[in-house]
């Protein structure tokens, strides 16, 4: 059979249901095939980069690998960043790139290009990649697409890069059965350790669990939810793990970090066991002084040995998968029982009553942070929020009232902008077009504001949030802090467009509100009957000088947070 045959069969057989890609001419054998063999739906996109940012969301919501397709040449280059957005993130992912044939490749020739748009992409690519391929021989395609989704899914998910040659693509090759892999399973930890680790607990007085992404990139949140109930352990959320556990659980603590909310730092920086759990513990976690989170006793569960005792010491390394560690504690605690830190809670709740995310700023205008809490009152229809890069993010993250089973999407550790409007239409798409919040600030919206086409063309439920602010305003509240409001390429040499006559161009309807009395209706709006299944756009005019607080004082503990400490060094993150 024809090569792009198997692997359009291929897919489907594994439970493909889209592809996001932008057409070229290396890749117009696959999508030929995917489109006349399959049901799978092929969304195209406005930009290369939109399609891998899409596949990143697919990918997290599904649990399958999200696929991307892209001609060679700089369609392959373009999905670089969605590539890292996927490897730093923890999504599965394969990324399909087409390559000149292979009579058109320089080889080992002294020359930079033979082929018209032959570029290297597996190498650029390895760096940010669990595995490349470029196949050479058409035989190789089904072990190459059977083990690329094998190691995409395996341990740590992530990507996994498939470079294939026009002329292979178009070869006849045998046709082979598809092979469904087992579960793969890490070493089982040693039981005395967990049996330390229940001691551990049931003395604690200020236990904590920190929550990171990999509870759902290791597709356990129903394990983790057994967990936190069994153990009664107050829950603090990464950036990448607010969704984790709802806003109405008893034993939600908060989100915590360089931005957290204050009251869930203080905790973080007072408990007497920390219980990590698939979090890398980096520096927007953390801060750049860690020292006053090693006096405390941390176990640290990862299936990743060098994220262990990396940047946090003393940690007592459980080097296993999530799910390996859920079943064992089930197991051996079963016998056991864990009370309710009564006391703790309660001093937890006192922190909160004192420090309310709504009250850290007093902005001219709309406040963000009383914004957010009245969008996510509004929207129970949400199947998952998406928010971009930057204080809207910020601002996200410390204020949605998240439901039971809705999703928060963002790009942690790439941090790219441009990435909330087409990871929406992947959320979007993955669940059936269920509606979705895209939460976005002006700047990072005018990155891939190209995808509001695609939502139209696709009839999509996006409800499109802009935060503008008419600034880069996470990098104006740095220039304020260290360079004395020179607002160079932020406010200075910057400008927006009107989002609301934007999107009216596409073919989608919009409104823009400017003070706070106007939010209720606002957002109502959004989730009107007659609205509901509609892409929607609202533009929420902020004052441009509101910053983001309350915000770490960098070189101090987590603890100590702006405005009311200072920094005593420059960021460098």
């Amino acid at each position: 059979m024809k090569a792009s045959d198997f692997i359009a069969d291929f897919l489907e057989k594994k439970g493909i249901k889209s592809v996001f890609e932008l057409s070229g001419g290396m890749i117009t054998h696959l999508l030929d095939s995917i489109s006349l063999r399959t049901n799978i739906n092929i969304v195209t996109m406005h930009h290369e980069q939109s399609a891998a940012f899409a596949a990143d969301a697919y990918g997290r919501v599904t649990g399958l690998p999200g696929i991307a397709l892209a001609t060679s040449g700089p369609g392959a280059t373009n999905l670089l960043t969605g590539i890292g957005s996927c490897y730093f993130d923890s999504s599965p992912a394969i990324f399909i790139t087409g390559q000149v044939n292979r009579h058109e490749q320089k080889g080992n020739k002294a020359i930079r290009q033979l082929g018209f748009q032959e570029t290297d992409i597996v190498a650029m690519a390895k760096p940010i990649t669990k595995a490349c391929f470029q196949i050479q021989n058409a035989e190789a395609i089904p072990n190459v697409f059977d083990e690329a989704f094998k190691i995409a899914l395996e341990g740590r998910p992530g990507p996994v890069l498939i470079d294939i040659p026009m002329d292979v693509q178009r070869a006849q090759i045998e046709s082979k059965p598809f092979i469904d892999h087992q579960e793969s399973y890490s070493t089982l930890l040693p039981e005395n350790e967990i049996l330390n680790l229940i001691a551990e607990i049931q003395k604690a007085k200020k236990p904590l669990i920190l929550v990171g992404r990999g509870v759902k990139a290791a597709q356990c949140q129903f394990e983790f939810d057994q967990f936190v109930e069994q153990t009664q352990v107050p829950v603090m959320s990464t950036l990448l793990a607010v969704d984790a556990i709802e806003y109405e659980h008893e034993l939600r603590v908060g989100f915590i970090g360089s931005y957290g909310n204050r009251w869930a730092n203080i905790a973080f920086g007072e408990c007497d066991l920390l219980i990590v759990l698939g979090s890398r513990l980096d520096i927007r976690q953390t801060g750049a002084d860690t020292k006053f989170i090693e006096n405390r006793k941390i176990y640290h569960v990862d299936c990743e040995a060098g994220e262990i005792n990396n940047r946090v010491k003393g940690c007592v390394p459980f080097l296993t998968d999530l799910k390996i560690f859920f079943k064992q504690f089930a197991a051996l605690s079963s016998k056991f029982e864990f009370s309710k830190p009564t006391e703790w809670l309660q001093y937890i709740n006192d922190l909160r009553t004192q420090w309310p995310d709504t009250k850290e700023l007093d902005p001219v205008g709309i406040n963000p942070n009383v914004f957010m809490c009245q969008l996510s009152e509004a929207s129970e229809k949400a199947f998952a929020y998406l928010a971009d890069v930057g204080s809207h993010q910020m601002w996200a993250a410390q204020s949605l009232r998240l439901r039971k089973d809705q999703f928060f999407i963002t790009s942690g550790g790439m941090g790219a902008m441009g990435f909330a409007l087409p990871a929406g239409i992947g959320a979007c798409i993955a669940h059936e077009n269920a509606p979705v919040v895209v939460i976005v600030g002006d700047g990072c919206m005018q990155i891939n504001i190209q995808e509001m086409q695609t939502i139209v063309r696709n009839k999509l439920p996006v409800k499109m949030v802009v935060m503008n602010n008419r600034s880069l305003g996470m990098i104006r509240q740095f220039q304020d802090s260290y360079f004395d409001s020179r607002y160079q390429s932020t406010y200075w040499g910057y400008d927006a467009p009107d989002f609301e006559k934007v999107a009216v161009a596409y073919g989608i309807e919009a409104k823009t509100i400017t003070a706070p009395e106007e939010i209720g209706q606002a957002v109502k709006w959004l989730w009107d009957n007659d609205n509901s299944d509609m892409p929607l756009l609202l533009q929420v005019m902020i004052d441009t000088h509101t910053n983001t607080y309350p915000k770490i004082a960098f070189g101090k503990p987590l603890t100590e947070m702006e405005p009311f400490a200072k920094p005593i060094e420059m960021e460098g993150t």
